[in-house]
């Protein structure tokens, strides 16, 4: 299987949906009251619409593969998070671009949304890594991928100019296939806590 193909993945807690157009009314909602940290690049809630567009715009030229996070519990839309950078010839992935409403932060909804997309990319795409990327600054977003039980791989200095002329350190974490096993474990433990 593609890791660009366009599917929906489920379990008791979340359905992860391909995004589209009509996912920005809720996507919109999520968005409002989230804090617009200088290092992350969540869209206000006027934005939304146009980073659907972005996003299935990098889905057509085949580097992304885009889904909305449908928490099951309120039936809401309640984020959104993609397969990026895909590399099909080399079986090699990156989880990102990911962002979760307020509501739904610290619950199931993330946990499950993760085990979805990581048992999809090994077990159905045989992904030989999955990567996860994320600023130097974001301490938030760094804990939550080592939590998963991403290693850390290292960290490449100066690696993009932000939005506002910033340069930024990106922290680079990986799951390799033979670490899925322990990794989906601890994700499953997580989920029934």
């Amino acid at each position: 299987m593609l890791l660009r193909e366009p599917l929906t993945l489920a379990d008791d807690h979340v359905r992860l949906e391909p995004l589209s157009p009509d996912h920005a009314p809720d996507l919109a909602e999520a968005a409002r009251g989230l804090e617009h940290a200088w290092y992350t690049q969540v869209p206000q809630p006027h934005e939304v619409e146009d980073d659907i567009r972005q996003r299935l715009a990098w889905r057509d030229e085949g580097s992304m593969n885009p889904w909305a996070v449908r928490r099951l519990e309120t039936g809401r839309v309640v984020g959104v998070t993609t397969f990026c950078n895909i590399d099909q010839p080399n079986r090699h992935v990156e989880i990102g671009h990911t962002w979760i409403g307020v509501d739904a932060q610290r619950t199931a909804v993330n946990t499950a949304a993760k085990l979805l997309l990581l048992a999809h990319a090994f077990e159905d795409c045989d992904a030989i890594a999955v990567e996860f990327r994320t600023h130097w600054h974001n301490r938030q977003s760094r804990a939550a991928i080592a939590r998963l039980g991403a290693k850390q791989d290292g960290v490449l200095r100066n690696h993009r100019l932000g939005p506002d002329g910033t340069l930024r350190d990106t922290v680079v974490f990986s799951i390799l296939p033979h670490e899925w096993p322990a990794v989906q474990k601890g994700l499953r433990a997580r989920l029934t806590r």
